[in-house]
């Protein structure tokens, strides 16, 4: 996708694929003067962007429909990922948000969760949580933009983009990240800095979305989220209200 909102898209050399769903997690890190965001290097013999920093995420997979959580997702997140079409169920909308977790947890190591008693029963990819004896918590992610790529390319994804702090990081799994790994090095960088100038062009606007809106204050599910998306052939950004 292009970082600008309104201009032509690509000609299209591909049939046409129906978007995955999908969702990538921004972590952020407060606690000094200027916030800092995690972002995993990709390893040099990966097809897909090779050597580049990149933030956890992946298509929504079908343990995260069915998953228990240590708590429901809040109201306004919730109302947050049911706008935009093509529309989704409430299901469908935890679902992302898990996603957002588990995805986080596979590529990094690092599992936002809460002690919760029954923890032990999950398995797969959810083995971790299980080991620490915690469930997967989506209460604190905020929604911070959708995007969807655009008719005509190979992978086409229907990407939320979630931010959380990493205050809610619960248990690290060791060995995640290592030279055979898809990911290679984990680094917490402060947003704007050279780390982050190499992410891909719609990344980028999403995270300017996100510096924006740390800057105005605490993070709230009423701001106005971008979502873009393809309408007459062209890209746009829509504005879409924010739910408190």
């Amino acid at each position: 996708m292009s970082d600008t909102a309104n201009v032509d898209i690509e000609a299209e050399h591909h049939p046409y694929f129906r978007p995955k769903d999908a969702a990538t997690l921004l972590l952020i890190d407060r606690t000094g003067r200027v916030p800092k965001v995690l972002v995993g290097r990709r390893h040099d013999n990966v097809v897909f962007m090779p050597g580049k920093f990149v933030f956890p995420g992946g298509r929504v997979d079908k343990t995260d429909c069915r998953i228990p959580v240590a708590a429901p997702l809040p109201a306004g997140l919730e109302a947050n990922l049911l706008q935009g079409r093509p529309l989704i169920s409430r299901a469908r909308a935890r679902a992302l948000a898990v996603c957002a977790i588990r995805e986080a947890c596979e590529e990094t190591g690092l599992c936002l969760g809460r002690k919760v008693h029954g923890a032990a029963a999950l398995d797969g990819p959810w083995a971790p949580f299980a080991q620490a004896g915690l469930l997967p918590d989506p209460s604190g992610l905020f929604l911070v933009a959708r995007a969807i790529t655009p008719p005509g390319r190979v992978r086409r994804f229907d990407t939320r983009f979630f931010t959380a702090d990493a205050s809610m990081i619960a248990h690290r799994v060791e060995g995640v990240i290592h030279p055979g790994a898809e990911l290679v090095e984990l680094v917490w960088v402060e947003i704007g800095s050279e780390p982050l100038a190499g992410l891909h062009q719609m990344t980028r606007q999403v995270l300017g979305e996100l510096e924006r809106r740390l800057a105005s204050g605490p993070l709230r599910h009423d701001a106005q989220l971008p979502f873009f998306h393809v309408a007459r052939g062209r890209m746009q950004m829509d504005l879409l209200s924010g739910t408190a």
